[in-house]
């Protein structure tokens, strides 16, 4: 039945989004140039709206029973009004943060989506009492926007949250969980026919409405998947996101070591960094895309590992974020720990 979820949504996907682009260009959400920007010509915006309809289409259709669903379709709608909104009239910060915050509280009162304990090794247990739903709102807050902040080149959210929900999807079939599956199926079907007009040249933009949307659908879907288990295990979704986490981490480092504020815009993102070494745009997003399947095929062989086995997973992705953040420029352009150790030991040999 997933596999049957996952087709219809993608066809639905692939009618709606034409029509979602004449909507986006009559009600004028489109998307402007600007130094910021790598498009240089108006653009419409919205794409998100196609992935949001298709997504709820599915969930009508196959209405995967839980008391999960309706909050989340709750949840997602009011992240869908805070995108369409800013997509129109561009939002400040602080009403864009408050529709996440409130789509965030839905989840977690109505809908009782808590990572209240995790299982310490050894045998220790970890409760984390009242401070289980400010953590989660956090998780899901954080997540929704890490997505939002990848969301700069064609096709570049969309292929990384498919990536994602892929590996979500396939871990909760074989854990046997049917609503993480069907929900992820669902949302990776909606974004995969919505990637056939945004990947490069785009023809549409997913906008806030798309990015926010598979945010918060990933943030949540992770939390169902993995929740009150082992330590390790809950690593696991954290290294399917490493892409969209480190980017964000690197960006708030970059920001607090040039002295800016946490909000200000910046062109020196992955993406950009790698547009400056002089990979062109589809280039880019293929490279991301297979930095973002080799996080998830990390997290498949972390969740099989022994405890040794997941520590050296871990330690080799360190390892190769450091190099990848030092090669790219990332936090900047003198900052080489690394590689100056590597030259300065065959500068002695």
């Amino acid at each position: 039945m997933e596999y049957k979820a996952l087709i219809l949504c993608f066809i639905a996907s692939i009618l709606i989004t034409p029509l979602v682009k004449k909507l986006a260009v009559k009600i004028g959400a489109t998307d402007k140039p600007n130094e910021r920007k790598v498009h240089q010509k108006l653009m419409p915006r919205l794409g998100g709206l196609a992935i949001f309809l298709s997504f709820v289409a599915g969930v009508l259709i196959f209405f995967p029973d839980s008391g999960y669903t309706w909050p989340l379709v709750i949840g997602s709608t009011i992240i869908i009004v805070t995108g369409v909104l800013d997509d129109m009239k561009e939002l400040s910060p602080k009403w864009k943060i408050a529709g996440q915050l409130a789509a965030a509280i839905i989840v977690v009162q109505v809908g009782n989506v808590k990572v209240e304990y995790i299982n310490l090794p050894f045998g220790d247990t970890l409760q984390f009492g009242w401070m289980s739903i400010p953590i989660t709102i956090v998780w899901i807050v954080g997540i929704t926007n890490a997505i939002n902040l990848i969301d700069g080149l064609d096709g570049l959210a969309a292929g990384v949250s498919s990536i994602a929900l892929l590996t979500i999807s396939g871990m909760a079939i074989v854990m046997g969980d049917f609503f993480v599956s069907m929900i992820g199926l669902i949302t990776l079907g909606s974004t995969l026919g919505f990637l056939i007009y945004n990947f490069y040249p785009a023809k549409i933009f997913m906008g806030d409405t798309g990015a926010l949307f598979l945010g918060f659908i990933i943030s949540v879907l992770s939390l169902l998947g993995f929740k009150n288990i082992t330590l390790f295990s809950f690593i696991i979704p954290v290294i399917i996101l490493g892409v969209p986490i480190s980017d964000t981490i690197f960006a708030i480092v970059r920001r607090f070591v040039q002295r800016k504020p946490l909000s200000s815009p910046d062109k020196s993102h992955l993406h950009h960094c790698l547009l400056r070494l002089g990979y062109s745009h589809p280039e880019t997003v293929l490279m991301i895309y297979a930095m973002a399947a080799l996080f998830s095929l990390a997290a498949v062989i972390f969740s099989q590992a022994t405890m040794f086995g997941s520590l050296f997973v871990l330690f080799t992705l360190l390892i190769l974020i450091e190099l990848v953040v030092e090669l790219t420029g990332l936090i900047s352009q003198n900052y080489r720990p690394i590689l100056n150790l590597i030259r300065d030991y065959r500068t002695k040999r």
